[in-house]
């Protein structure tokens, strides 16, 4: 097993396969207009595979499949069922927005897709249309629908809850997730990029989150990871309503335990999501002289020098902004979190 500078294992892939997204939610990617990465530069499946077998041989067993959204990447279900064959992954799951999910959910867990993650923040179509700039709220909810028909189990529901955006509709969300077998989360809105002009004031942190569903659901149980150390969630169980998990990387960094490394559509791997810079893989997928050892070589000495532990970091900082000004993700894309994966 290869550990960090501070004894963290590498044990969890985020894989981006794209930077485009069909939504523009407020706390991601609001502005009109965005320097795309060039197509050509994106890792194909082939090279994406190569690259996660390399992740494998280095300890990784998790990995997500994310964007963008990955769904606008032409033929998902066939990376998946190339990313099955590898030995040694114990979970392949994916995050989506959810508008392109109802199509292809069977074909995705015929395909050997583990589990799904879908972005919900709201219940009501027309915060949707102004938050996100979408009104195929419909399309989300059919996309929940479809992976239950399609036999997906362990369906977890993510919302971010932005205060004055959705932060009363926290238990109604709980509700609509047990109505559809699927567990909720709840993510503190986090200062990442900076094109979200987000602010603290904006942030409703977990212990507000917990009695908001506390007066709804019963005082919850103490907060666990289950059966994980290194889960970004910590799951509270509510006596009249079960489990809903809280992610709290704004007020209440994970950083001591993080094992997760990210892999844009480019190429670059990112050790922290708070990251300023990154390290190009491409060049060695696309080196004719490198072979698979000196991928691996790369990645398990980047990882053995890491030192990151951004949002712990982020949290110590007496006047807390956005980490970068807008000017600074238009001269370098990978910056911003829909391109490394949020």
């Amino acid at each position: 097993m290869i550990v960090d500078t501070l004894q963290r294992p590498l044990q969890s892939l985020r894989i981006s396969v794209t930077d485009r997204c069909n939504l523009r939610c407020n706390y991601c990617m609001p502005e009109e207009h965005y320097t795309w990465l060039p197509r050509e530069s994106l890792l194909t499946f082939e090279e994406i595979v190569r690259a996660a077998a390399a992740f494998v041989h280095a300890g990784v067993r998790k990995m997500r499949l994310t964007g963008g959204e990955p769904l606008l990447r032409r033929d998902i279900p066939a990376l998946v069922r190339m990313l099955r064959a590898i030995d040694g992954i114990d979970e392949i799951a994916l995050t989506t927005n959810g508008l392109l999910l109802a199509p292809v959910a069977h074909a995705l867990r015929d395909a050997g897709l583990d589990r799904v993650t879908v972005s919900i923040d709201t219940l009501r179509p027309e915060r949707m249309a102004a938050f996100a700039r979408s009104a195929r709220h419909a399309d989300v909810v059919a996309g929940i629908v479809a992976l239950r028909d399609a036999g997906f189990a362990r369906t977890k529901l993510n919302a971010v809850v932005v205060r004055g955006y959705n932060d009363d509709e926290l238990a109604d969300l709980v509700r609509f997730a047990a109505d559809h077998d699927a567990e909720m989360r709840f993510i503190e809105y986090m200062d990442v990029g900076g094109a979200t002009q987000w602010r603290d004031d904006r942030v409703l942190t977990r212990e507000e989150i917990l009695k908001t569903l506390g007066e709804a659901f019963g005082t919850p149980a103490t907060g666990r990871r289950r059966g994980d150390p290194h889960a970004p969630a910590e799951s509270f169980v509510f006596p009249r309503i079960g489990t809903v998990g809280v992610i709290a990387s704004t007020t209440t960094p994970f950083c001591r335990n993080c094992d997760r490394a990210r892999l844009t559509a480019d190429g670059t791997l990112f050790t922290c999501l708070y990251a300023t810079g990154g390290h190009d893989l491409r060049a060695i997928l696309r080196d004719a002289s490198a072979d698979q050892d000196a991928l691996r070589n790369a990645i398990a000495a980047i990882w053995r020098a890491r030192t990151d532990r951004g949002a712990e970091e982020r949290l110590a900082e007496p006047d807390r902004q956005p980490l970068l000004e807008l000017g600074d993700l238009r001269a370098d894309p990978r910056r911003e979190m829909h391109v490394r994966g949020g």
